[in-house]
Protein backbone atom coordinates (compact mmCIF):
# COMPACT_ATOMS: atom_id res chain seq x y z
CA UNK A 1 0.00 0.00 0.00
CA UNK A 2 1.45 3.77 -0.86
CA UNK A 3 2.16 5.78 2.33
CA UNK A 4 -0.61 8.14 1.57
CA UNK A 5 -2.63 5.43 1.60
CA UNK A 6 -1.85 4.48 5.28
CA UNK A 7 -1.54 7.46 5.84
CA UNK A 8 -5.21 8.42 5.27
CA UNK A 9 -6.26 5.21 7.42
CA UNK A 10 -4.03 6.36 10.14
CA UNK A 11 -5.39 9.81 10.57
CA UNK A 12 -8.80 8.07 10.11
CA UNK A 13 -8.42 6.22 12.52
CA UNK A 14 -7.30 8.67 14.72
CA UNK A 15 -9.93 11.08 13.93
CA UNK A 16 -12.74 8.09 14.31
CA UNK A 17 -11.29 7.51 17.95
CA UNK A 18 -11.78 11.10 18.81
CA UNK A 19 -15.14 11.61 17.05
CA UNK A 20 -16.19 8.33 18.86
CA UNK A 21 -14.77 9.45 22.15
CA UNK A 22 -16.47 13.00 21.97
CA UNK A 23 -19.78 11.23 21.53
CA UNK A 24 -19.29 9.17 24.00
CA UNK A 25 -19.35 12.54 26.21
CA UNK A 26 -22.98 12.49 26.13
CA UNK A 27 -23.74 8.65 25.24
CA UNK A 28 -22.79 6.70 27.93
CA UNK A 29 -22.72 3.34 25.96
CA UNK A 30 -19.75 4.99 24.08
CA UNK A 31 -16.05 4.14 25.35
CA UNK A 32 -15.61 8.45 25.46
CA UNK A 33 -12.40 9.45 26.89
CA UNK A 34 -11.00 5.68 26.55
CA UNK A 35 -11.28 6.27 22.85
CA UNK A 36 -9.77 9.71 22.96
CA UNK A 37 -6.64 8.05 24.81
CA UNK A 38 -6.54 4.99 22.29
CA UNK A 39 -6.81 7.63 19.68
CA UNK A 40 -3.10 8.79 20.86
CA UNK A 41 -2.02 5.09 20.65
CA UNK A 42 -3.82 4.76 17.12
CA UNK A 43 -1.23 7.68 16.01
CA UNK A 44 1.42 5.95 18.06
CA UNK A 45 1.22 2.74 16.05
CA UNK A 46 0.24 4.38 12.77
CA UNK A 47 3.54 7.07 12.84
CA UNK A 48 4.94 7.27 15.69
CA UNK A 49 5.36 7.47 19.63
CA UNK A 50 8.40 10.20 19.34
CA UNK A 51 6.79 12.92 19.83
CA UNK A 52 5.10 12.07 23.00
CA UNK A 53 7.24 12.08 26.42
CA UNK A 54 6.42 10.64 29.58
CA UNK A 55 4.90 14.32 30.86
CA UNK A 56 2.25 13.63 27.67
CA UNK A 57 1.29 10.62 28.93
CA UNK A 58 1.15 11.18 32.54
CA UNK A 59 -0.94 14.58 31.58
CA UNK A 60 -3.15 12.52 29.47
CA UNK A 61 -3.42 9.52 32.13
CA UNK A 62 -4.34 12.45 34.45
CA UNK A 63 -7.24 13.84 32.74
CA UNK A 64 -8.65 10.71 31.72
CA UNK A 65 -8.72 9.62 35.69
CA UNK A 66 -10.05 13.40 36.22
CA UNK A 67 -12.70 12.92 33.51
CA UNK A 68 -13.95 9.64 34.87
CA UNK A 69 -14.49 10.54 38.28
CA UNK A 70 -15.94 13.80 37.53
CA UNK A 71 -18.41 11.86 35.64
CA UNK A 72 -19.89 9.93 38.34
CA UNK A 73 -18.97 12.76 41.26
CA UNK A 74 -20.73 15.70 39.37
CA UNK A 75 -24.34 13.20 39.08
CA UNK A 76 -23.89 12.46 42.49
CA UNK A 77 -23.25 15.69 43.92
CA UNK A 78 -26.54 17.17 42.04
CA UNK A 79 -28.43 14.27 43.24
CA UNK A 80 -27.34 14.42 46.56
CA UNK A 81 -27.93 18.39 46.82
CA UNK A 82 -31.74 18.52 45.99
CA UNK A 83 -31.79 15.92 49.07
CA UNK A 84 -31.67 12.75 47.06
CA UNK A 85 -30.44 9.40 48.86
CA UNK A 86 -27.75 6.59 47.71
CA UNK A 87 -30.29 4.81 46.16
CA UNK A 88 -31.62 7.60 43.87
CA UNK A 89 -27.80 7.93 43.04
CA UNK A 90 -27.64 4.39 41.80
CA UNK A 91 -30.97 4.97 40.01
CA UNK A 92 -29.89 8.07 37.82
CA UNK A 93 -26.69 5.54 37.17
CA UNK A 94 -28.95 2.55 35.85
CA UNK A 95 -30.75 4.84 33.77
CA UNK A 96 -28.11 6.39 32.41
CA UNK A 97 -27.24 3.24 30.88
CA UNK A 98 -30.71 1.70 30.10
CA UNK A 99 -32.13 4.47 29.35
CA UNK A 100 -31.17 5.18 25.55
CA UNK A 101 -32.09 1.73 24.95
CA UNK A 102 -35.43 1.52 26.79
CA UNK A 103 -36.50 4.92 25.77
CA UNK A 104 -34.92 4.90 22.26
CA UNK A 105 -34.93 8.78 21.22
CA UNK A 106 -35.50 10.38 25.25
CA UNK A 107 -33.81 7.97 27.01
CA UNK A 108 -30.78 9.96 27.62
CA UNK A 109 -32.72 12.47 29.76
CA UNK A 110 -35.73 10.28 30.96
CA UNK A 111 -33.72 7.40 31.84
CA UNK A 112 -31.61 9.11 34.50
CA UNK A 113 -34.97 11.37 36.02
CA UNK A 114 -37.08 7.80 36.20
CA UNK A 115 -33.85 6.04 37.25
CA UNK A 116 -33.48 8.52 40.16
CA UNK A 117 -37.04 8.29 40.91
CA UNK A 118 -37.71 5.07 41.29
CA UNK A 119 -34.41 5.14 43.40
CA UNK A 120 -35.82 7.38 45.58
CA UNK A 121 -39.41 5.79 46.12
CA UNK A 122 -37.57 3.24 48.51
CA UNK A 123 -36.95 6.40 50.80
CA UNK A 124 -40.04 8.93 50.28
CA UNK A 125 -43.18 8.93 48.88
CA UNK A 126 -43.93 12.19 48.65
CA UNK A 127 -43.74 13.15 44.56
CA UNK A 128 -42.27 16.97 44.98
CA UNK A 129 -39.31 15.32 46.58
CA UNK A 130 -39.08 12.69 43.79
CA UNK A 131 -39.44 15.03 41.03
CA UNK A 132 -37.16 17.36 42.21
CA UNK A 133 -34.69 14.48 42.94
CA UNK A 134 -35.31 13.54 39.09
CA UNK A 135 -34.57 16.87 37.58
CA UNK A 136 -31.45 16.98 39.69
CA UNK A 137 -30.06 13.92 38.38
CA UNK A 138 -30.96 15.71 34.89
CA UNK A 139 -28.82 18.55 35.81
CA UNK A 140 -25.75 16.49 37.00
CA UNK A 141 -26.12 14.76 33.92
CA UNK A 142 -26.01 18.12 31.95
CA UNK A 143 -22.93 19.41 33.69
CA UNK A 144 -20.88 16.34 33.56
CA UNK A 145 -21.85 16.42 29.98
CA UNK A 146 -20.47 19.16 29.69
CA UNK A 147 -17.05 18.74 31.78
CA UNK A 148 -16.58 15.57 29.94
CA UNK A 149 -16.52 17.45 26.58
CA UNK A 150 -14.44 20.42 28.03
CA UNK A 151 -11.79 17.42 29.19
CA UNK A 152 -11.87 15.65 26.41
CA UNK A 153 -11.29 18.37 24.08
CA UNK A 154 -8.51 19.63 26.44
CA UNK A 155 -6.77 16.14 25.91
CA UNK A 156 -7.04 16.63 21.98
CA UNK A 157 -5.74 19.90 22.07
CA UNK A 158 -3.14 19.28 24.26
CA UNK A 159 -2.26 15.92 21.40
CA UNK A 160 -2.22 18.56 18.59
CA UNK A 161 0.04 20.85 20.82
CA UNK A 162 2.82 18.25 21.64
CA UNK A 163 2.47 17.32 17.49
CA UNK A 164 2.94 20.63 16.80
CA UNK A 165 5.89 21.18 18.43
CA UNK A 166 7.19 17.43 17.06
CA UNK A 167 10.99 18.80 16.23
CA UNK A 168 10.84 16.62 13.03
CA UNK A 169 7.77 17.35 11.36
CA UNK A 170 8.52 14.24 8.62
CA UNK A 171 7.44 11.71 10.76
CA UNK A 172 3.85 12.28 10.42
CA UNK A 173 4.21 9.41 7.72
CA UNK A 174 4.41 6.34 8.15
CA UNK A 175 7.67 4.60 7.53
Amino acid sequence: MEIEGLTLIGWSVVIGLFVIGMLGAVFPILPGVFAVFAGFIAYGLFFSFEPFGVWFWVIQSLLVVIVILAEYAISSIAVKRVGGSNASVAGTNVGLILGPFLIPVFGLILGPLIGSMLGEAKHSQDWRHLIKVGFGSVVGFVISVVVKVILQLLMIILFIIWLLQAPDMTNWVPA
